[in-house]
């Protein structure tokens, strides 16, 4: 069961991070009214400092995801533990 807590956090973590992408996205066009800079698009000029200032945003949003995606997986399996125990 612990396998099933494990790749049913990786699960959650993908998803959340498929998300939190989403969301960053949408409210940076929605705040600067350009598309966010991925790299892959010649026909919008992107400056150095909106290239920047998004990968930043958009690692800090990863990060928060993939903590707390691991903290919930580790709480479950510690809850499920416990429960054995019980048992």
């Amino acid at each position: 069961m612990n396998i099933m807590i494990k790749l049913l956090g990786t699960g959650i973590s993908l998803v959340a991070g498929f998300v939190g992408t989403k969301v960053v996205d949408t409210v940076w066009e929605k705040t600067t009214g350009n598309k966010p800079p991925k790299g892959h698009d010649d026909d919008v000029p992107t400056t150095l400092r909106q290239a920047l200032t998004f990968a930043l945003i958009s690692a800090s949003v990863s990060a928060v995801i993939q903590v707390l995606a691991n903290r919930g997986t580790q709480r479950a399996i510690t809850r499920f533990a416990k429960t054995q125990d019980l048992v």
